[in-house]
């Protein structure tokens, strides 16, 4: 029924339902007061990174239960859940004494990124972004990163794809930083690869907007709008994912959670700083996206008004001739060199002599 209404909506703004509606759609149509239909997934991947300084043990499991025993481990652990089944959810948060209103965050589709602190947890929601290369579009997934003592829980939604490969590579080095750590590094260490590949998609993304911007400079026509149109969604989107993340880690350097040692601040600052200037880059291409669509608009009242220029000249230089023949047109008996043998002539010469001399009067004023 929400999707049948906002289609409606939709249908009454001005070109939306010919260039990109579908996506227009995907966009606007997220209501967080409807309780939202997950598709569970039909099967999930869980793999667990157990490291110390020493000491790591990597494993991937088929089932919930197995990650019970790592809550009592003096180990660090990073149980990784891919694909979100509500079963699975609710019985790995219950044993680790997560919150019942997390778990629902969990669950969520489409929330707002944000930092939550309850019943002695750290959770983090919000998405990893990915450009589709195909479809020029930004995709999201979203992600949940709960913090406790000595564990760090992730669920995602799809198995295929991440930004975490640096990590896991990480964690086979021995004197790597994070196997040094503890588990609040690792929080820092995903969010931090989160928020640098945003600078990967904010890229592909400048380069469409620089070669829109060149099209348009160059010769528009009306696939360019369809193209404006088209990046504007895509900005849209990008803000609406990386501009909460400022909140959200500015929310964990006011957090006095237990589980964040002072030493490790330095380094969420720093993800800060990152996150900043990326909602700085991000406000920048859409104040370019606003210049290109004025200068389109630019281009359009400046080819009519070429237009309507040659059609005012046209007109203008038939005027006189309009007149003279008018003139002379007129059912009087006597007119001034109506029956002269030559007044055919000097009417015809003067049509012709006086819109060259209005030819060349224009020329002079620069009227064209």
């Amino acid at each position: 029924m929400m999707e049948k209404r906002s289609a409606n909506y939709l249908r009454y703004l001005p070109g939306l339902s010919r260039v990109g509606a579908e996506r227009t759609g995907e966009i606007l149509a997220i209501n967080p007061t409807i309780t939202p239909s997950r598709t569970e997934a039909e099967k999930i991947h869980v793999s667990v990174y157990d490291y110390s300084a020493d000491t790591i043990n990597t494993e991937v499991l088929e089932n919930i239960d197995s990650t019970f025993s790592y809550k009592e481990r003096d180990t660090v652990s990073w149980i990784n859940i891919d694909g979100i089944r509500k079963n699975d959810v609710e019985a790995i948060c219950a044993h680790y004494g997560v919150h019942a209103l997390i778990v629902e965050d969990i669950l969520s589709i489409g929330q707002r990124p944000k930092m939550d602190e309850m019943d002695e947890h750290l959770f983090c929601l919000l998405n990893m972004l990915y450009f589709n290369e195909e479809k020029k579009t930004i995709e999201s997934e979203q992600i949940s990163i709960v913090l406790g003592k000595n564990f760090v829980l992730s669920f995602q939604e799809d198995a295929s794809r991440d930004v975490f490969n640096p990590i896991r590579h990480k964690l086979s080095i021995p004197k790597s930083q994070v196997r040094q750590r503890s588990a609040d590094y690792l929080l820092y260490s995903m969010l931090d690869l989160i928020v640098d590949n945003y600078y990967l998609v904010m890229e592909k993304v400048g380069d469409l907007v620089e070669a829109l911007e060149d099209e348009v400079s160059r010769k528009s026509n009306k696939r360019s709008l369809a193209r404006i149109n088209q990046l504007r969604k895509e900005l849209i989107v990008m803000k609406r994912n990386v501009s909460p993340v400022r909140d959200l880690v500015a929310g964990i350097l006011r957090s006095e959670s237990e589980w964040l040692e002072e030493r490790t601040m330095k380094y969420f600052k720093d993800v800060h700083d990152h996150i900043l200037l990326a909602v700085d880059l991000s406000d920048n291409y859409r104040d370019v996206m606003m210049s290109v669509q004025d200068l389109y608009i630019s281009n359009v009242n400046l080819k009519l008004n070429e237009v309507m220029k040659v059609m005012t000249i046209v007109t203008c230089l038939l005027a006189p001739a309009t007149v003279i023949g008018g003139i002379f047109g007129m059912n009087f008996d006597v007119i001034p060199a109506a029956h002269h043998p030559y007044g055919f002539y000097a009417a015809i010469g003067l049509m012709f002599a006086i819109p060259i001399l209005m030819l060349v009067i224009m020329k002079k004023r620069g009227w064209f």
